[in-house]
């Protein structure tokens, strides 16, 4: 069934096409990743679907009866509502019986208006809904839903737009970028639940994981062509080189051929047969597929690294909080010449502030940081750059000089090294704010790169970055001889260059691992859970156990507990089966009984689930 069809649109921005003639179409049950270079439409494309922007010419047609929408990179949330009202404040009947009923057992003393609103919980069977509705705040840590959208992170405002969207069940989801703001356990969360989940979806996505475990069918819109396949990121790598390869093979084919054919036209004679003209016609059509080339602009990213000396950087003793939430407690390191760290956490575990204190943009509490005297510090924030009203492209490179020292003590002008990143003359005299994402944040890579750091320091660098610019970037970091360390939800881009991670526990406690983020995954996943979670007297671990128990018996109480580690034990059970799914090492003759083994765990899973948020809601009357 065919849920939407582009046809033949195209776009531009005064002189700037982005593309034309551009037509598919989005049937039931595909999850489509959207691939394309920075700058060349896809927010735009997408805005397009969405009905917040029209293309020039073309039409994009939706079926009638079709639920869509669309999680944007930055999403539009009132902020004066709370997220409970921000989830209620959405077009579904379910949600408005589960609100008037919420509103019920707030006020038990109108017990007419109590009647009525479980009588409509009853009548619309709301029951089931407010269960799932429930299990989706609680995976994606919206626990708190009296807190007003204004004072939430970037984080949690793209979890709540989620949420709200997920709760909605569209039959139709278009996704900008849905893994940026989000934690690597949020974006492995959405990844298991997207690849479940019979939901229909169109994304923009620079995840290479997230593509190569949730989409069925990639579109690449590369030089102006649209091409299609049908299958993950590995087949896509896999058939795109297969089509580059007979492509160049095609054209030097046609070389060939129009050297033979050109030397005929030079020998013809000025009357033509019709037979002769039938091949001169040919001979133009020869001519342009021998003269055309793929216009592959690759980024060079070179610099003129600072000599490093033995003393690189040293952090003793070094404590931070913020009221009672510590960052850092007591914390010793001494980096050494050429380490590799890539540091993970959840939101909120203090990565970038313990960055800026390493930069010493923020002071600690306690102890002190010594930065060697050879040690330039290049800094890639997740503010990125902030331009001048009016300033232009080149104006911001040539604040580094009209010219920049390249290695072997070579220079390049502000404009040549510009090329190098892919903005060409034209594009160098656009304004900034006329810059799509990607497009800003490669020009912020050149001014960090620009100044010859020898210890690299990148917070979140593949946000909004196409991935051709990725595989680039992982390639130059690759040879970078300096200190790296890097914050990034991105675990392809982790595993590729890092060597060991700082694990950002919270509290205070961070963990040196030594391996990538692939390692760290396998290592945590073939340790069985502990039976029951370390609790300090004062700090609960999870928003369950803030709960105060006092509205439940004995036995009940038991019984929480006791579901508790059985959903536990049950998580991990599922998460170990899945993984032997995954890796293929299953005999045929296996495949049959695990898949029944994970379907029986499921729903003693779901089971548990349900009767834990009846025990949880029991517990807050």
């Amino acid at each position: 069934m065919n849920y939407l069809s582009v046809e033949n649109i195209a776009k531009s921005y005064g002189e700037r096409t982005l593309f034309e003639n551009l037509s598919f179409g989005i049937n039931k049950d595909q999850k489509i990743a959207f691939v394309a270079k920075n700058g060349t439409g896809k927010t735009s494309l997408l805005k397009m679907i969405n009905g917040e922007d029209t293309p020039d010419t073309g039409q994009i047609v939706m079926r009638k009866d079709i639920k869509m929408a669309f999680l944007a990179q930055e999403p539009q949330l009132q902020p004066e509502l709370t997220i409970e009202e921000s989830i209620f404040a959405s077009d579904n009947d379910t949600l408005k019986i589960i609100e008037q009923y919420e509103k019920a057992l707030e006020n038990p003393e109108d017990e007419e208006a109590y009647q009525k609103a479980f009588e409509n919980m009853e009548r619309h069977n709301a029951w089931d809904f407010e269960t799932q509705y429930k299990q989706i705040l609680f995976k994606l840590k919206l626990d708190d839903l009296k807190l007003k959208v204004k004072s939430l992170s970037g984080g949690q405002k793209k979890r709540l737009a989620l949420a709200i969207i997920l709760i909605n069940r569209p039959d139709l989801l278009i996704l900008d970028e849905p893994t940026n703001h989000l934690d690597l356990e949020m974006i492995e969360w959405l990844e298991n639940y997207f690849a479940k989940e019979n939901m229909t979806l169109f994304m923009v996505t620079h995840d290479r994981f997230f593509l190569e475990r949730v989409c069925n069918e990639i579109i690449e819109l590369d030089n102006g062509k649209l091409y299609q396949y049908k299958g993950n990121y590995s087949y896509y790598l896999q058939k795109k080189e297969e089509r580059i390869a007979s492509e160049n093979a095609s054209v030097e084919k046609a070389k060939n051929l129009f050297v033979k054919e050109l030397d005929w036209m030079r020998r013809q004679p000025k009357a033509r047969t019709t037979k002769s003209k039938s091949r001169i016609d040919d001979f133009y059509v020869i001519k342009e597929k021998a003269h055309s080339r793929r216009k592959e602009h690759v980024i060079e990213l070179e610099i003129n690294m600072e000599r490093m000396g033995s003393k690189v950087v040293e952090l003793h003793k070094v404590s931070k909080k913020f009221q009672d939430k510590v960052i850092l407690d007591g914390f010793d390191y001494t980096f050494n010449r050429g380490e590799r760290i890539g540091i993970i956490g959840k939101n909120g575990t203090g990565k970038s502030t313990f960055l800026n204190i390493l930069t010493q943009t923020l002071q600690p509490d306690a102890g002190k940081v010594v930065i060697g005297d050879t040690i330039k510090i290049g800094y890639y924030t997740q503010s990125g750059i902030n331009p001048k009203p009016e300033q232009k492209v080149i104006d911001i490179i040539k604040e580094y000089g009209e010219y920049i020292l390249l290695t072997k003590g070579r220079t390049i002008s502000a404009g040549g090294l510009l090329e190098r990143f892919l903005f060409d003359r034209k594009k160098q005299h656009d304004y900034v704010e006329k810059l799509s994402g990607g497009e800003l944040k490669r020009l912020y890579l050149c001014t960090v790169l620009i100044q010859n750091p020898n210890f690299l320091i990148l917070d979140e660098p593949t946000n909004d970055l196409d991935i051709v610019t990725l595989n680039v970037l992982e390639n130059f970091l690759l040879d970078y001889p300096g200190c790296l360390l890097v914050v990034s939800h991105d675990r392809y881009f982790m595993d590729k260059i890092v060597d060991h991670l700082f694990v950002f526990r919270g509290q205070g406690e961070i963990e040196d691992f030594p391996g990538n983020y692939s390692d760290f995954r396998a290592y945590e996943d073939s340790t069985a859970p502990e039976k029951e979670e370390k609790t300090d007297g004062n700090t609960a671990k999870n928003w369950k156990e803030k709960q105060v128990k006092q509205g439940l018996s004995f036995y009940e109480q038991k019984e929480f507990q006791k579901i508790e580690r059985e959903i536990k034990d049950l998580e991990y059970e599922k998460k170990q089966i899945e993984q032997q799914f995954t890796a293929g090492t299953l005999a045929p003759d296996a495949i049959e009984t695990k898949a029944l083994e994970l379907q029986k765990i499921i729903k003693s899973l779901e089971e548990k689930e349900e009767r834990w948020f009846e025990l949880s809601a029991k517990m807050e009357s």
